[in-house]
């Protein structure tokens, strides 16, 4: 898959994400999103669908994850268009808002695409975090 192939590079290549935490149960029952451009995959990302909504919310919610760009592709569009895939998937399923975990570096690329961070910053696989929710 190629979209396992991205993440490959970005997240344990360059990240140093230990392998089997990259790699989960919940690519089986996820929607995947891969950006292709002139032929070659640039970019993934995929959304499942959260058990329960989160605390004080109501509807279903999903969970945005794994977005990886390639290095050479970044600043281009692609994360955007990704990203907006994704959206557009959380509304033809009917999903209320959407959570992620954001490395504290990409925080201002989902604050521009109107996420909002919750709560402290966290460590998620050797790197801070903070989760972030939009409302569909």
């Amino acid at each position: 898959m190629q979209a396992l192939a991205i993440r490959e590079v970005v997240f344990i290549e360059e990240q140093h994400v230990p392998e089997g935490i990259e790699r989960d149960a919940d690519d089986a029952r996820a929607y995947h999103v891969l950006a292709v451009k002139g032929g070659h995959a640039v970019g993934t990302g995929r959304i499942v669908p959260l058990q329960e909504a989160p605390h004080g919310q109501p509807g279903q919610w999903g969970k945005i994850g794994r977005m990886a760009v390639l290095q050479s592709e970044r600043k281009g569009g692609v994360g955007s268009r990704v990203l907006g895939a994704l959206e557009d998937e959380a509304r033809r399923r009917g999903f209320a808002g959407i959570i992620l975990h954001a490395q504290l570096t990409a925080l201002g690329f989902y604050q521009r695409h109107d996420y909002e961070a919750v709560g402290e910053v966290f460590d998620e696989a050797g790197m801070p975090h903070r989760q972030m929710t939009k409302r569909l």
